[in-house]
């Protein structure tokens, strides 16, 4: 498993659709964690956790693992598995600008 820094906004991984992206500092968004901002270390956790279970469903042996990362995040690992399989959020697009009322 490899986690990739693309550069120093944003991480990657070959087994996963999901990524991190810089915000500033060292505050990082991951796609399967809407709403939070973590720092580096979490993200490289999160990245983790997104690349153990998008290919296949954990073995005994992962799911203590995953217990262990899930808990660095404030999660389980049922909860962070469930939420790398049903979040699907796009960081690589920027967000659409707000439009004025005038």
């Amino acid at each position: 498993m490899a986690i990739e820094v693309v550069s120093a906004s944003m991480m990657t991984s070959d087994l996963t659709s999901h990524i991190a992206r810089c915000v500033g500092g060292d505050r990082w968004v991951v796609s399967w964690l809407p709403g939070r901002t973590l720092t580096g270390q979490q993200a490289v956790t999160a990245m983790t956790i997104a690349s153990t279970v998008t290919e296949h469903l954990p073995s005994d042996v992962e799911w203590a693992l995953l217990d262990g990362l899930a808990l660095e995040l404030g999660l389980t690992a049922r909860e962070a598995v469930g939420m790398v399989t049903t979040e699907k959020h796009d960081l690589r697009r920027p967000s659409p600008r707000p439009r004025s009322l005038e």
